[in-house]
């Protein structure tokens, strides 16, 4: 009987020691500041939420979340950065590649988790395994995306050989994805329509080129600038009766008509995780970047009749989610 109350003493005591606790008068509540490239609207922000919540996390009680946001405007993301550092948050969060990279020019010793980016590509590290610097978290980097998007518009929409490619110069991850869509339509047999945005002016414009030149389908190119944008993306596409395929649900969610890529929501819930390891002592150079797990295909019928297309049932029957 003694051993059994020693041992039940001793997990309660464990469970304490290990888990987040409520801060008491003299104990300083941890700070995790969130540099967001966006505005206010942040469609995954809960999900991080959440996955702190999972850890025990109640904000405003034993956290402290301090946003941040540049608005789209990427020159303000060191000068908000900053802000944070002064703010003496034990974290900062990064929303973007951008984001992180602003972050880092700021600051080489506080942690910085992302919840998207490619790190290799931008130089943030060398390695996933061994980051070795003060940026860990999560990494959007599988290659075969833009393939596997291709395919599924011409699988729904065999007749759709002329595709118009949205994508931002600017932006280095995306110039990758360019290529690889690039290679990828040649494979399949599609002809592209490079057309280029370095601002939100540029969207109309590049729907007008689409029109003169009777495109027949778009492909999105994921990054800052179209995902700012997104919703003037969707509402131009479904007015020029395009079928689009997109990178992330959140297109979808606004109307667009199907995406393929992975779950930018659980990727933010996962980047909770690498923030409750730092709060708890782990060193962030000792964190490996982690790619994602899950992978959404969407479907959106409404947007389909509005265009006047059917999906056909073989596509359907893919979906992990269809809108109707």
């Amino acid at each position: 009987m003694t051993r059994q109350i020693f041992a039940l003493a001793l997990s309660v005591l464990l469970v304490a020691l290990n888990g987040p606790r409520q801060a008491g008068a003299s104990e300083r509540i941890p700070r995790v500041g969130i540099l967001f490239i966006g505005g206010k609207d942040q469609p995954h922000l809960e999900s991080f939420k959440q996955g702190l919540r999972e850890r025990g996390y109640a904000e405003g009680k034993n956290i402290i979340l301090i946003y941040r946001y540049a608005e789209g405007k990427g020159e303000r993301l060191a000068d908000l950065a900053a802000d944070l550092v002064r703010e003496k948050v034990d974290v900062i969060v990064t929303t973007a590649s951008s984001s992180a990279l602003a972050a880092r020019r700021i600051t080489q010793t506080l942690p910085i988790v992302m919840t998207t980016g490619n790190p290799l590509a931008t130089g943030l590290t060398d390695s996933l395994a061994k980051p070795g610097g003060n940026v860990t978290g999560l990494s959007v980097m599988p290659t075969d995306l833009s393939v596997k998007r291709l395919e599924l518009l011409k699988e729904s929409f065999p007749n759709k050989t002329r595709v118009a490619v949205l994508w931002s110069p600017r932006d280095r991850e995306a110039g990758n994805q360019f290529k690889e869509t690039t290679e990828a339509a040649k494979v399949l047999s599609l002809h592209l329509h490079p057309l280029e945005i370095k601002s939100a002016d540029d969207i109309d414009l590049a729907f007008r080129a689409m029109t003169k030149a009777r495109d027949q389908a778009i492909i999105i190119i994921l990054s800052p600038l179209v995902t700012l944008n997104s919703k003037r993306i969707v509402e131009l596409a479904l007015k020029h009766r395009l079928p689009g395929i997109y990178p992330t649900g959140q297109f979808v969610e606004e109307g667009g008509l199907m995406s393929y890529g992975p779950s930018i929501a659980d990727l933010y819930r996962r980047a909770a995780t690498y923030v409750d390891k730092i709060l708890k002592g782990t060193n962030p150079s000792q964190l490996p970047i982690e790619q994602p797990m899950k992978f959404d295909f969407i479907v959106n019928l409404k947007a389909a009749k509005q265009i006047g297309l059917t999906v056909p049932p073989n596509v359907l029957v893919r979906a992990d989610r269809v809108i109707r």
